[in-house]
């Protein structure tokens, strides 16, 4: 599982930043990506990243205003040419569905592949998505408009198998090996019962990622990032701008560090910096954050972040 920022800009494209999308590489999980936001010039982005857009499963819009979804129809329709053929499902405030299908038909676009447009307007957290994998929460924010930010939660994995247990006892590796790893309890010939929890160990707890979309600091967004793993905040103005964010409803960069500490968030990755913060400036808002939050990084176009299993453990 790892995080790959595509955009981190504000508002409009800068020399250094393009506007906001991020990608969460899950290849080792289930060989897919996922999107958090479309700005404009996003397919652009993808052209200089390891990225494939044929490989994109889901894409997750966190609210309407353009830096986030002006780079979607192309984006779709690119996702054709380069051989996506597998569904496609983006999730999103109300309004986008109206905005893709526009777009799509005005420019007479046409995809090879079926799309399933999911829209919601909630004022209290909701469940997006289950499965057996993972679960993706999402809740709104305060902003201008509505917006959300997505809590995405990987389930518990089982533990280890321990086969030196079950070789020394006899059984070779194959089908009882994979139902014992199943949980399933099996009898040998002579009527001993092997009792799968037994052999395998304890499980190894999911990784947590919350991607919040613009907002000042709120009650929501300290719920979703509770305890996570990596906590991906807007930090748009530094604090000498304090008013200015208040005014547009945004973050600073001392926000984004409030939020993740309060939530117990392990660690923070700045993001969506207005264009005024080039080069060395924008190394005040790092510094800024680390004041209130230690573990905190400035993310930049191409910027990749590993999430790694954790190496705890739990009987749960």
């Amino acid at each position: 599982m790892e995080l790959y920022f595509l955009g981190t800009g504000a508002g409009m494209p800068s020399k250094e930043r393009n506007v906001t999308s991020v990608m969460l590489n899950l290849l080792a999980e289930r060989n897919v990506y996922w999107m958090f936001d479309c700005g404009e010039g996003t397919q652009h982005q993808v052209l200089r990243a390891p990225v494939k857009i044929s490989k994109l499963e889901k894409l997750f819009i966190t609210h309407l205003h353009g830096d986030h979804i002006y780079g979607l129809p192309g984006l779709m329709s690119s996702r054709s040419y380069q051989g996506g053929e597998s569904p496609f499902t983006i999730y999103g405030p109300k309004g986008i569905k109206e905005f893709i299908e526009t777009a799509l038909r005005v420019s007479d676009s046409h995809l090879s592949y079926e799309i399933d447009i999911v829209e919601f307007k909630e004022s209290e957290p909701f469940l997006v998505f289950e499965d057996e994998q993972l679960t993706v929460t999402a809740a709104p924010l305060v902003h201008r408009i509505d917006s959300y930010g997505y809590r995405i939660t990987e389930k518990p994995q089982k533990g280890k198998l321990d086969a030196a247990r079950l070789k020394e006892l006899g059984l070779s590796s194959g089908p009882l090996f994979g139902k014992i790893k199943n949980g399933e309890n099996i009898e040998l010939p002579d009527g001993k019962v092997l009792y799968a929890q037994e052999f395998i160990g304890p499980s190894i707890p999911g990784r947590t990622v919350t991607i919040l979309g613009d907002t000042q600091p709120c009650t929501h967004a300290v719920k979703l990032a509770e305890a996570a793993d990596v906590l991906v905040h807007e930090a748009t103005f530094a604090e000498q701008r304090k008013e200015m964010a208040v005014k547009y409803d945004h973050s600073t960069a001392i926000d984004a560090a409030r939020t993740a500490r309060e939530a117990g968030a392990k660690t923070l990755i700045l993001t969506h910096i207005s264009s005024r913060y080039q080069g060395e400036l924008a190394e005040q808002l790092t510094a800024e954050a680390r004041t209130v939050h230690e573990e905190t990084y400035l993310a930049y176009d191409h910027f990749r972040f590993e999430i790694p299993v954790s190496r705890r453990s739990t009987n749960a």
